[in-house]
């Protein structure tokens, strides 16, 4: 169970349906393991050499999203990292075989945007990817909170 505090009022979390506006700031998301998550913590972010998107640091705008990653590890060792992140001059790319999948950063962008239910992403969720780790202001980490388990209890009693 993840869930977000709104703690940085004035940094717009734009729904994820909507299109990025170019050179505003966004609040966007990271799943990683907790260990990575220190790494980043440290070192910054270290781009993906590739990806569907090719090279960048892979976002998303939808905490349900990044709350996924990694895929193969169990919820209570993922976390997300908050970010604020300027998306300077950002390209839609909404479907594969797109022109610019790979080469919208050699094209003069600096955010790739792939919108919900394009048919990019398996899980139909929004992402982004940003080319420069420069442009990612780390904010804080997400943890998974724990859920109450209440199969124990019988008619409102604990046995």
């Amino acid at each position: 169970m993840w869930a977000e505090d709104d703690l940085y009022p004035g940094v717009p979390c734009l729904e994820s349906y909507s299109v990025p506006v170019s050179g505003k700031k966004y609040l966007m998301y990271h799943g990683t393991s907790q260990y990575a998550a220190q790494q980043i913590m440290v070192h910054g972010f270290q781009p993906s050499a590739n990806g569907m998107l090719g090279r960048g640091v892979y976002l998303s705008r939808d905490l349900n999203k990044a709350s996924r990653y990694p895929l193969d590890l169990p919820e209570h060792e993922r976390v997300v990292i908050r970010v604020k992140v300027n998306v300077g001059r950002v390209k839609k790319i909404d479907y594969q075989g797109h022109p610019l999948q790979k080469t919208w950063h050699a094209n003069g962008y600096d955010t790739a945007w792939c919108p919900p239910n394009c048919g990019m992403v398996p899980s139909g969720l929004e992402e982004d990817c940003v080319w420069d780790p420069r442009r990612i202001q780390i904010l804080d980490i997400i943890y998974p909170q724990p859920q109450c388990d209440f199969s124990h209890m019988q008619h409102g009693y604990y046995d």
